[in-house]
Order: C-alpha cells, then sequence, then structure tokens
C-alpha cells in the first residue's frame, strides 16, 4: 500500500476534492469555488493529489481539468479487504461462541 496516497488524503481539503471528483471531472476553477478555497490553495491540494497518483489532469483551452486515478483508490480497496475479511472470520467466530453459550443456558 502506498503511503503517499494515505498521506495525501489525510488533508481534510483533499479529501473533499476527491469526494467531488467521484461525480465527475472538473476545472479547478469549480474545485475552488465549490469548497470555498482560493485558486492557488485549490491548485497546490491538486498538485499533491496528482503527485500521489490520484488525479490526473487534462487541459482544455486556458482550462486544466482534473479526474480521479481509479486504480490508487483499487489498490487501497483491496488492502482495506485483508482486513475486511480478518474482521469477518472474528465477527462470525464471536458469533458462534456467543451462540454456543446461549444454548448451555
Amino acid at each position: 500500500m502506498n503511503v503517499q496516497t494515505f498521506s495525501a488524503l489525510a488533508e481534510p481539503h483533499r479529501l473533499a476534492i476527491v469526494e467531488l471528483l467521484l461525480d465527475e471531472p472538473l476545472p479547478v476553477g469549480e474545485i475552488a469555488e465549490k469548497l470555498n478555497l482560493n485558486q492557488p490553495q485549490a491548485s497546490k491540494h491538486l498538485r499533491i493529489l496528482n503527485e500521489a497518483g490520484l488525479v490526473e489532469v487534462h487541459p482544455l483551452a486556458n482550462r486544466r481539468i482534473y479526474k480521479l486515478r481509479p486504480e490508487p483508490l483499487q489498490e487501497m480497496d483491496m488492502w482495506l479487504d485483508s482486513y475486511r475479511r480478518m474482521w469477518e472470520m472474528r465477527m462470525d467466530r464471536l458469533e458462534d461462541y456467543l451462540n454456543d453459550l446461549q444454548k448451555k443456558n
């Protein structure tokens, strides 16, 4: 798992940008407006997200359109899945244990 991905997403504005981009690609100005940031702040956050591989940018005339890259999020999901499976097994064992206790009473 890429630590840079977690580091990039740990900042609330960057996480909010990722959530905005879930719906559709957006230009930097629209991202700044929707998050009530000035454009240099939004650009800085987008640069960090781009360096972490979470977004890609496409120039369109004088605008820069940002969109999410699915690969880092898929990688994170696969990493988290191992923990999900572990907790599901533990919860299943707990459920079995509680059912056994209930049968004994």
